[in-house]
């Protein structure tokens, strides 16, 4: 059985369970195991009755050692979980080395050994809540008629600007990592009408901020029929429903992470929307320098949603500023149909959203600006030429989602093996 079914159980019935030494101490009289599987920790103790020879391996045991136990539940207000385990049995699957992860280590050291580290209750607590914000994100789609597709890692074209990428040699030709799967969910729109692709994304920014990955998990869906407007409810109704349903399933993995899950069912839409040019208003009388046509950084975004318990869109950025393939606003060409969703409490961005240009002339002109080569976008053009229908997509970062929901300090704590700037390995 796993540690939290001990809950479902009564005091006095035998149980046997298998797992990792979370902790050990022992005296002259008792030993301690702290035992952890992937639903918990709970407490086994070992008096001298139960032998020397069973009590001796209690006593000397090193931390992640393997082990299999016998017992019998007992009642213990003082224990989590209400019950520990008085110990009958004893036995070794795996005797560990000592483990080279103690307190106080520098972050360096401890992201040299992730591969240990994410044995930690903190991160247990962590990648537990990300496979719920991924099962909720899939499910809010596919309830709502959206199908699951799949776009090359392996690109000939850039999705979103050239100074990101990361270029490789593909037998001979110029190739890159994606940064985007966009381009394709756009093609297949045309059959589908509602799809979304979801998979790593690659952007070689050099920057260390506590928001920054060069690899990232990108959740992008695209529909044919949908407008700017539409695009965001979409938006504001996936990410709520993932905040109520990892608030529902993980309450008490939330309050160890420093979240209360009820921060997370307060967020329903709508969400407050304001423009890029109100936006800087706002910073400005809040005190920040910034002027129209410059990007938010950290403290500009940390500025804006102070106060703000929930996710906050900013729309209708100036074209210059964003990617080609942005749909201009009728009713001012120098602004795009488009809007970033920013988090709470200084998390920063989450979404990256827009209508598509479905004129070829606008993208033609945007591309030979950004210096493109035009024939690696020739496909992309052709899908403007055969049934071109108004469309919308957003590109959502998971781990910048999960960051938010876990109150992490470091994004890197959101992926199980980090891909920084600096940092490759392991």
């Amino acid at each position: 059985m796993k540690i939290a079914d001990i809950e479902k159980m009564k005091e006095g019935q035998k149980v046997e369970l298998k797992g990792w030494i979370y902790r050990q101490r022992a005296s002259k009289n008792v030993a301690f195991i702290v035992l952890r599987d992937s639903t918990g920790i709970i407490q086994i103790v070992y008096g001298k009755e139960v032998g020397n020879k069973i009590f001796e391996k209690a006593s000397t045991i090193l931390i992640e050692s393997s082990i299999k136990i016998k017992g019998i539940i007992k009642k213990d207000a003082r224990a989590p979980s209400g019950f520990e385990i008085e110990g009958t049995d004893f036995e070794i699957i795996n005797k560990a080395e000592r483990f080279p992860i103690t307190k106080d280590q520098s972050t360096e050291f401890l992201l040299n050994m992730r591969h240990l580290w994410i044995r930690s209750q903190k991160l247990t607590n962590v990648f537990k809540i990300k496979d719920t914000l991924f099962y909720a994100a899939r499910d809010y789609l596919r309830k709502d008629g959206w199908y699951e597709t799949q776009s090359p890692m392996i690109t000939a074209c850039a999705g979103e600007g050239g100074s990101t990428l990361f270029k490789m040699d593909y037998f001979g030709h110029k190739a890159y990592l994606a940064q985007t799967g966009q381009l394709y969910s756009e093609a297949l729109i045309f059959a589908l009408e509602k799809v979304y692709c979801f998979a790593p994304s690659f952007r070689a920014e050099k920057s260390k901020t506590r928001k920054h990955l060069t690899e990232y998990w990108h959740l992008e869906p695209e529909g044919a029929w949908i407008t700017h407007e539409q695009n965001m409810k979409i938006q504001e109704g996936l990410i709520s429903y993932i905040c109520q349903t990892v608030a529902k399933k993980y309450p008490k993995e939330l309050l160890a992470l420093g979240r209360d899950p009820k921060d997370l069912l307060l967020v329903k839409p709508p969400f407050k929307r304001i423009t890029y040019e109100e936006a800087i208003k706002q910073l400005q009388k809040r005190g920040s320098k910034i002027k129209y046509g410059e990007d938010f950084g950290v403290a500009e975004e940390k500025l804006l949603m102070k106060g703000e318990k929930a996710p906050m869109f900013v729309e209708r950025w100036p074209a210059e500023m964003k990617a080609f393939y942005m749909k201009r606003d009728p009713k001012d060409k120098k602004i795009v149909l488009c809007d970033d969703l920013f988090a709470p409490e200084g998390y920063g961005e989450i979404i990256g959203a827009s209508e598509r240009e479905t004129d070829n002339s606008i993208l033609i002109k945007m591309l030979k600006k950004e210096g493109a080569n035009l024939d690696d976008y020739k496909w992309y053009l052709e899908l403007r030429k055969f049934g071109s229908v108004p469309h919308s997509g957003f590109g959502v970062g998971m781990e910048r989602v999960l960051s938010w929901i876990c109150k992490l300090d470091h994004i890197r704590d959101a992926i199980p093996f980090p891909r920084l700037t600096n940092r490759f390995y392991p």
